[in-house]
């Protein structure tokens, strides 16, 4: 009878531990390149590029070979189309490998309304999972990101859609390790609205509380996953604005209340900040130092939005 090898899951946890802890690496973040064809479209309907995949691969392309990237760039997410496209002939996971950055994935689906809850949002993409997950590892993928998100009024977020998309965080992170994979788990409260910075912390406090219940009970391993959270900010909206150092303190006091220090990094989304703004409130919160997880970025459009300015669809632009 053949023998059915199974894996040591302690060579497992500590393979993927490495992993999440490469990724937080001193001086180092993460590119977020992973936007749905009608968002990477609308972005470059602002510049008159048409919106198809000989161009979306181009622009990865121009990202992924940007000159010195990997002295500040420890991964990139990709969507699931880039992960399948190639960058000069090289398959991109292995275009970027070769610079010394870690390909991961997009896994979620997207999101819908909450039965019951029209106004709030459930992440779909659970359906199916496991078995893309065993392709993406194949194709070179070495870690995933889900994104949960929650708007902010005087009735959201409810106890059901805080759960619901609780729960979905903790499933996929748990298919994610079984896989091989480094989760990153993305709850992001929306800066639409007017709410005050105080109640911001209260509902990143809520939220954190819930996901890590969530992650515990569905075993997964701490030390193998990334947070990937919002700063906690006021509303753009709310007639009362913070300051950079305002805004540092009240996430990390929220962060220290909610996130375990088993968890080896947390690297902050942009959440539609510009470029500069982002930077200087992310310089605020890693600045006191002393925290026990690394802290760093995982950007997306504070990072594209000047190279999509730059190269606006002509390969002339590349390399001025």
């Amino acid at each position: 009878m053949a023998k059915t090898f199974v894996s040591d899951p302690a060579s497992t946890q500590s393979a993927l531990a490495a992993v999440a802890r490469a990724l937080v690496a001193p001086g180092k973040g993460i590119l977020a390149a992973d936007e749905s064809l009608p968002t990477i479209g609308r972005r470059f309907a602002a510049f008159g590029i048409p919106n198809e995949a000989e161009h979306r691969r181009a622009y990865r392309e121009v990202l992924f070979t940007t000159l010195a990237l990997r002295e500040f760039i420890s991964g990139a997410i990709l969507f699931d189309e880039t992960l399948r496209q190639t960058g000069g002939d090289v398959p991109m996971p292995e275009l970027l490998t070769r610079r010394g950055i870690m390909p991961g994935i997009k896994v979620d689906a997207g999101t819908v309304p909450l039965a019951n809850f029209p106004d709030e949002k459930i992440t779909e993409g659970l359906d199916g999972l496991r078995d893309r997950l065993a392709v993406y590892r194949t194709l070179g993928a070495r870690f995933t990101k889900w994104r949960a998100v929650f708007s902010v009024d005087a009735n959201r977020p409810s106890p059901t859609g805080v759960m619901a998309n609780a729960g979905s965080l903790a499933q996929f992170a748990a298919l994610s390790q079984e896989a091989g994979l480094v989760p990153i788990v993305e709850p992001e409260i929306l800066m639409q609205g007017a709410h005050s910075l105080a109640h911001s912390a209260e509902l990143t406090e809520l939220i954190l509380e819930h996901v890590f219940d969530a992650l515990k009970e569905h075993r997964v391993e701490l030390e193998g996953m990334l947070l990937k959270p919002a700063m906690v900010l006021p509303g753009a909206s709310s007639p009362e604005q913070a300051t950079a150092a305002a805004i540092a303190t009240a996430t990390l006091r929220s962060l220290a209340r909610g996130v375990p220090a088993a968890v080896p990094g947390i690297v902050f989304l942009s959440g539609g900040q510009d470029a500069v703004v982002a930077t200087e409130r992310l310089n605020a919160i890693c600045r006191p130092g002393g925290a026990p997880w690394s802290l760093s970025f995982s950007f997306g459009r504070a990072l594209q939005h000047d190279a999509l300015r730059a190269w606006r669809g002509d390969s002339a632009n590349v390399g001025t």
